[in-house]
Order: structure tokens, then C-alpha cells, then sequence
């Protein structure tokens, strides 16, 4: 018995006598990797209609950053609390019931015709998407072999990552050649599909257990997560010093310490054993896929003002431009667990990692406005790389740290994981970013009149609108608007490389064995530490 399992503790099989064939299994993985694409795309793919949804409501753009960030704080705060729910309902109804919030919630914002009702409509949005998405992974390692389980994890965290990038491509279509509301037909689509396969393919799984439910962990663990999402995601538009944000991360760490201490009290009939980090499977898996999110989101963050402000390009041409980085991504990212095989999943990680440092320091030294688009393209294909080869086996690191019945906890534990890299990754990266560009611009605006160069200080795309009102100092403005950019942009990726250093030490020297996890009585194993 895995010495993590409750002894009173049982699960239903997924598969009933049989296990599941190589065509079911097909299916499953399809269905999951469906309903998991509809998610991951509806968190970026709001960001492409930020003016629009402004002109159509008549909304602030405080209003408007709510509209596209409440649903992933919704999420964020619900996935532990739902994914433990799913372990013990049952995890195809929890997925199908997720499905249909989702669904509806989309549709009902495609129509919203206030702000209002669209904030309700994404709120309810992150619900439905905190039912699914823990869910999704916690099919798949309760249902597939262990043979098969790292390829179908593989495609999983495939979709995951590059998931988001191509949400956004086809948002971007989509505004482009038709509305804004079309962009919630997509999730629609997807959720139907999704739907008709799991009500087909996918087997339910759920936890038996003596104990209660963890009520007082579920709630604030809850609280914990709004309360440092909410920081990184207010913190860099209303300040780091602001009262709310200081409330905020009063609020987030005192819940986080609370929950630590509830955790270890409550011990076998907790909603999550704190002591498994010691593990280093668990730890190891969680801070790299922590850190790789957050650079990953970062980097989106840095490349969207270079291809648009700098280079000129439309928001379609922008998002097509990161592509290449998805693909590669998703294709490494099927490909790790053969190479987890062969050398090891904390080899496989260090070389993601190391890669990823590459990618950063090549993105860097040779990012240029002369440059433009294939002066960052070599950077962003090594990085698609690097996060494929490392994100698979956190993953499976992860959830193998876990026993079978509480694998909606570890599925939600790593997708809490990579809200809150996103988070850290965008604040941090567009920290520097901004710093670095308001720092750089100061020295070149010598001779540009005083209300143009107030604007500019405030980015570089309002540098390049504020160009029309500098008569003869046009050209000027745009140019050091542009090279600043570039400033910032070079000190956000050398933060990044430095933060990739430190992470590639610490899995070189703590990260899960190279060993692959055992099963036992169809359970997992860890291994030794």
C-alpha cells in the first residue's frame, strides 16, 4: 500500500473488470484534451478584445481588466476545493457537470449586454473551468497504465502550454474578420464536442473514504489563493503599495499559514498532506513548473508590445508570430517522456531548464529593433523546447506523489501551481519590463516637447501615439521609445535567465530521482528519497 494512502481509504476502478483498450484509451485522452483546450484558450483569448469590449460597454479599463481577470481568479481559487470534490462525486459526473457550467457560462457572455452580466457570465466562466480542468489530468493518471501514462501526460501538458497561444490565435481571427462575441462560439464548440466523447469514453473513478470532508481546509485554502492572485494580478496596476494590495497580501498569507497549520492538524483526513513536500517529486515538480509557467507568461507579456509598438504589427500577425514557440512546445512536450525514459525525469528536467536559460540569454543579446522578428525567433523556439522537456515530468512528478484516490487534489495542486506562475511570471517580467523601459527613456527625450515626453514615459505604445503630437520630433520619439523597449526588455530576460539558474541548481541537486515511479495493488509508489 503507498505509504501516502489512508488506510480507510478506497477507489472505485476506472474500468470496471477490464481495463481499458488501446482505442478507449485514445478516446479518453481525446476527450479530456478537448474540454482541457476549451479552458486553457478562454484564459488568454479575452485579452485580444480589451478595446472592444471597452467601446461596447462603454467600461473603464479597470472594468475591463475584471471582465478578463475574474475568470482566472475564479479559477485559480476553485480548482483544489472542486478537484477534491470530483475525487470523492465522482471525477465523469464532476467533468460533465463542468462541461455544461462552462457551456452555458460561455454562451451567456457571447450575449451579455452589460458589463455586468458579462462579469457575471466569466465568473461563472472560472467555475465551470475549475470542475474540468483538474479533472481532466485525474482522469488520465487514473486511467491509463503506467506504461501509457507518461505519453498521454505528455499531450496533456502539451495542451496545457501551447493550449493558451493557439486560443488566442484563433481569438485574434476571429475579431479580426468578425465580432468580438464570436469569440465564445470557440469554447462552445469545444465543449459539445468534449461532451458527446465523455459521455462515450471516459470511465468514472471516484474516492471511497471513513473521513469527512475537509470543509475548513476547501474554504481557506480558497481564501489564500483569491488573496495572492489578487496581489500579482492588481499589484502592478494600482501599485505595490497600494491599500488594497498590502490588505490583500495580508489577507493571502495569513490563509496560506492558516491552511498549513489546519493541514498538518487534520493529517490523514486532510484536503492535502503539506509533509509530501518534503518529497522531491512534489516539491521539485511544483517549483519548476512554477517557475516555467511564470516565464513562459512573462515572455507573452514582453512579446506582444515588441511585435505591436515596436515592429507595427496587427494583433492577428502578433499572435501568429508566437506559433512557432506553441508548436515546438507541444511537440517536445509528446516527445519528454520518451527521453524521461531513457535518462530520467531530473535529467529531463535539468535540460529543459538549462535550455530555457539559453533561450532567455539568446533572446537578450540579440532582440533588436533592426532586428524585428528574427532577432527573438531563435530564443523563442529554444524556449519552446526547454518548456516542453520540462513540464511533462513535473507533471507526472506531481500527481505520482499522490495516491490514486486523492488524484484530483494532485491534478488540482499543479494546476494551482501554474495560475500562480502565470501570475508571479507576468508581474514580475512586466515589472522589469516597465522599469527598465521608463529608466532607459529618461535619458532620450531631450529636446522632445514636455507633454509628448510625459506620455511616452508611460510605455512605448503610448509613445508611438503620443508621436502624432511631436511635430518635427516624431521620428525621435518613436526611436527612443523603441531602443528603450529594447533596454527594458533585455534586463526582463536577464532576470529571467538568473531565475532559471537558480531554478536549474536546485532540480540538479533536489529534483525527483531519476527513477520512474512503481505501482503496487494499483497504486502509486513513490521512490525512495
Amino acid at each position: 500500500m503507498n505509504r501516502n494512502q489512508s488506510p480507510q481509504a478506497t477507489v472505485a476502478d476506472a474500468s470496471g473488470d477490464d481495463a481499458p483498450d488501446a482505442h478507449q484509451l485514445r478516446s479518453i485522452l481525446i476527450s479530456v484534451s478537448v474540454a482541457l483546450m476549451a479552458v486553457v484558450a478562454s484564459v488568454s483569448g479575452l485579452n485580444v478584445a480589451q478595446t472592444d469590449l471597452a467601446v461596447e460597454f462603454g467600461a473603464s479599463q479597470s472594468t475591463v481588466l475584471w471582465i478578463v481577470n475574474i475568470y482566472t481568479l475564479a479559477l485559480a481559487a476553485l480548482l483544489l476545493p472542486l478537484g477534491a470534490v470530483g475525487d470523492r462525486l465522482g471525477r465523469k459526473p464532476m467533468l460533465i457537470a463542468g462541461l455544461v457550467v462552462f457551456g452555458v457560462a460561455s454562451g451567456a457572455a457571447g450575449l451579455a449586454p452589460t458589463a455586468e452580466l458579462m462579469l457575471a457570465a466569466r465568473a461563472a466562466g472560472g467555475v465551470g473551468a475549475a470542475m474540468i480542468m483538474p479533472i481532466t489530468l485525474a482522469v488520465i493518471t487514473s486511467t491509463f497504465p503506467e506504461e501509457e501514462r507518461g505519453k498521454a501526460i505528455g499531450v496533456w501538458t502539451g495542451v496545457a502550454g501551447g493550449g493558451g497561444i493557439l486560443g488566442m490565435f484563433l481569438s485574434a481571427l476571429l475579431v479580426d474578420v468578425a465580432d468580438w462575441r464570436w469569440l465564445f462560439v470557440l469554447p462552445v464548440v469545444l465543449v459539445v464536442v468534449a461532451l458527446a466523447t465523455t459521455l462515450k469514453s471516459v470511465p468514472d473513478s471516484r474516492e471511497r473514504s471513513a473521513h469527512s470532508f475537509d470543509t475548513v481546509g476547501v474554504l481557506v485554502s480558497a481564501v489564500a489563493v483569491v488573496g495572492l492572485i489578487f496581489v500579482l494580478q492588481e499589484g502592478p496596476e494600482h501599485g505595490w503599495t497600494a491599500p488594497a494590495t498590502l490588505i490583500s497580501l495580508a489577507v493571502g498569507l495569513v490563509a496560506a499559514a492558516g491552511f498549513v497549520v489546519w493541514e498538518l492538524h487534520r493529517r490523514d483526513a486532510s484536503l492535502l498532506d503539506v509533509r509530501l513536500f518534503h518529497e522531491r517529486g512534489l516539491a521539485g515538480g511544483s517549483i519548476t513548473l512554477l517557475v516555467v509557467f511564470g516565464v513562459q507568461a512573462g515572455i507573452a507579456v514582453v512579446l506582444f508590445p515588441f511585435f505591436q509598438a515596436v515592429l507595427g504589427w496587427s494583433g492577428l500577425a502578433s499572435t501568429v508570430a508566437q506559433m512557432p514557440m506553441a508548436v515546438t512546445m507541444m511537440m517536445t512536450s509528446g516527445l519528454a517522456p520518451k527521453l524521461v525514459a531513457r535518462v530520467g525525469a531530473r535529467s529531463t528536467m535539468t535540460v529543459g531548464i538549462a535550455l530555457g536559460g539559453i533561450g532567455l540569454a539568446l533572446m537578450a543579446v540579440f532582440v533588436s529593433v533592426d532586428g524585428g522578428y528574427l532577432s527573438v525567433l531563435p530564443g523563442m523556439l529554444v524556449m519552446g523546447i526547454a518548456m516542453g522537456l520540462s513540464m511533462t515530468p513535473s507533471t507526472e512528478a506531481i500527481t505520482s506523489s499522490l495516491p490514486r484516490e486523492k488524484q484530483g487534489v494532485a491534478s488540482a495542486l499543479n494546476d494551482v501551481t501554474r495560475e500562480f506562475g502565470t501570475a508571479l511570471g507576468v508581474a514580475m517580467l512586466g515589472s522589469l519590463l516597465s522599469a527598465g523601459y521608463r529608466s532607459a527613456i529618461d535619458d532620450r527625450l531631450h529636446g522632445i516637447p514636455q507633454a509628448s515626453a510625459d506620455t511616452a514615459r508611460e510605455g512605448v505604445a503610448n509613445a508611438v501615439e503620443a508621436a502624432g503630437g511631436a511635430g518635427s520630433h516624431a521620428q525621435d520619439l518613436v526611436h527612443a521609445a523603441q531602443q528603450s523597449f529594447v533596454d527594458g526588455w533585455q534586463q526582463a530576460m536577464w532576470a529571467g535567465v538568473a531565475v532559471m539558474g537558480v531554478l536549474f541548481v536546485y532540480v540538479a541537486l533536489c529534483g525527483p530521482k531519476n527513477s520512474a515511479p512503481v505501482e503496487a495493488d494499483g497504486y502509486h509508489v513513490l521512490p525512495p528519497v
